[in-house]
Order: structure tokens, then C-alpha cells, then sequence
């Protein structure tokens, strides 16, 4: 019995970081319809900024975040304002496949610079260390990450319903001509979200960094999950996305107690039931 609560809560924890990965996937649909296909991929770059960051300042991967999320959030900024705002219309495709080809490029730029080798970041004794709570051993690495996960979504959920930046965001989500009427330019403000977007993929690719090791292939992996989160979270609904990851995270630790080969097939097992029976996701996003 012991053993499968302890599958359960470890499952919880990941979810937090399955949270991270999609709270950005989550935000920049909700803002503007956005499906970005280089999510995984930009999550895997913060992780490889923050590895050059630790390495040459000779810091802590989390003392790294002060360099790699503004970082982030200026390159948010700059690639919806050059880029992605000039592919935004009543089509979907043209965003998906400029998106796709964004993966692409980052995957070879990754590689090229870093080669195929695996990475890891050390985030020296937060790794290894674990509380005991009666008979479960919790890792402080994955409670750390759910807390910032909390953190961070609630942070989101503050910006887009209590500060005036959030309006912008809801005014041209609902309708961006009227928005635009209104006097926000809507440009300015879909870059500003891709911007905090990317401040969210910053803090997911560390904390993936520190978790495990990486190379440029697997954001695809990374972008799924975020996906998955978003989808049975019910698009755009922030704590959805975090109930999300959570069942997520539970149905990869259970299938994996059940058999080692089933820990993913199981997450995605659990995505399709949701979509079958729920299509909207279980907390699909209600505006007030």
C-alpha cells in the first residue's frame, strides 16, 4: 500500500514540472491562439543557456535563472515581434509551420554548438537530498519544483486578472480589432506574452536541467507532455494546466509501478480517455 501512495505523491511532483512546461504552451494559446511547436525545443535551449551560464560564471544552475530568464524573455519578445506576429491570422497552419521550422533550426543550432552528447546540470546536494514524511521519502528537488511550479502559475493567473498588462492580454484574446480600437497595440502586447512565455520555458529548462540529463533531441519528448498537461487541463485555464501535469505526472508513475515499459504509455492513455470524453479538457477556461 505504502508503495503505491509513494507512487502517487512522486507523481504529483513531477507534475509540477510537467506544469512548467506547459504553463507557457497554455498562456501564449489563451493570449492568441498560438499552437507553438518549438515550445519543447526552446525548453531544452534555456537548459543548454543555463549549462553555459553555471559553467562559465561558475554559479549554481538556480543563481543562473538571473541570467537565462531575461534572457528568455528578451528572445520571446524578439521572435514575436520579427517572426511569429507575421503568421497570425485565421489560419492555423502558417504559425505551425514556422513554428516546426524553429524547432528544427534550434535542434541543429543545439547540436552544432553542443553536440549530441548528454547534459546534465549539477545542482550539487538539493539532487540527492529527501525528507521523511511518515513513511514516504520525498525528494526536496521535486517539492521545490511543485512550489515553484504553484508559484509561478498563480503569478500568471495575478498578471492576466489583476494587472492592467493582463488586460491587454484578455481584450485582444477576446477580440483584437476592438483591442486595437481601444489604443493597445496588439503587436506590442503579443510580444510581451511570448516574453513572459518564455520567462515560464526558462525556469521549466532549468529545473528539467537539474532533474535529468538532456541533449538537443528531446524537446520533441518535452513539448508532448506539455501538450498533453494543456489539453487535460482544459486549454487555457492556468490551474487547469497544473491539475493537468499532476494527472499526468500520477498516470506516468502508476503505469510505471505496473511495468517500467509503461510509464509513458500510460500518460498517454490517460490523455486520450480525457479527450475522448472530456474534448474541451476536464477545467476548460471560463471567463470572468
Amino acid at each position: 500500500m505504502m508503495e503505491w501512495t509513494n507512487a502517487i505523491v512522486q507523481g504529483v511532483l513531477l507534475g509540477g514540472l510537467y506544469a512548467l512546461f506547459a504553463a507557457g504552451l497554455s498562456l501564449i494559446f489563451g493570449v492568441m491562439r498560438l499552437v507553438n511547436i518549438a515550445h519543447g525545443d526552446l525548453i531544452v535551449l534555456a537548459a543548454y543557456f543555463g549549462l553555459t551560464t553555471s559553467v562559465m560564471l561558475g554559479v549554481h544552475p538556480f543563481a543562473a535563472l538571473m541570467v537565462v530568464v531575461p534572457l528568455m524573455a528578451g528572445l520571446g519578445y524578439v521572435l514575436q515581434r520579427g517572426l511569429l506576429n507575421r503568421t497570425l491570422g485565421d489560419d492555423i497552419l502558417p504559425p505551425l509551420l514556422v513554428t516546426f521550422g524553429l524547432s528544427v533550426i534550434i535542434q541543429n543550432a543545439l547540436l552544432e554548438s553542443y553536440s549530441s552528447d548528454p547534459q546534465k546540470l549539477s545542482g550539487g546536494a538539493i539532487e540527492t537530498a529527501s525528507l521523511q514524511i511518515g513513511g514516504l521519502a520525498l525528494g526536496v528537488l521535486p517539492l521545490l519544483t511543485f512550489g515553484i511550479a504553484v508559484v509561478v502559475i498563480a503569478l500568471l493567473q495575478w498578471i492576466f486578472y489583476a494587472t492592467s498588462l493582463g488586460r491587454g492580454f484578455r481584450a485582444v484574446s477576446d477580440n483584437q480589432d476592438i483591442a486595437q480600437i481601444m489604443g493597445f497595440n496588439k503587436a506590442h502586447v503579443f510580444g510581451l506574452a511570448m516574453a513572459l512565455a518564455l520567462a515560464v520555458t526558462a525556469i521549466a529548462g532549468i529545473l528539467l536541467g537539474i532533474r535529468t540529463s538532456f541533449d538537443p533531441s528531446v524537446g520533441g519528448g518535452r513539448l508532448i507532455f506539455g501538450f498533453e498537461a494543456v489539453i487535460i487541463g482544459g486549454l487555457g485555464n492556468l490551474w487547469g494546466t497544473l491539475a493537468g501535469g499532476v494527472i499526468l505526472g500520477v498516470a506516468q508513475t502508476i503505469g510505471a509501478k505496473i511495468d517500467p515499459g509503461w510509464q509513458l504509455l500510460a500518460g498517454h492513455i490517460v490523455f486520450l480517455i480525457v479527450l475522448a470524453v472530456r474534448p474541451n479538457g476536464l477545467f476548460p477556461r471560463v471567463d470572468h
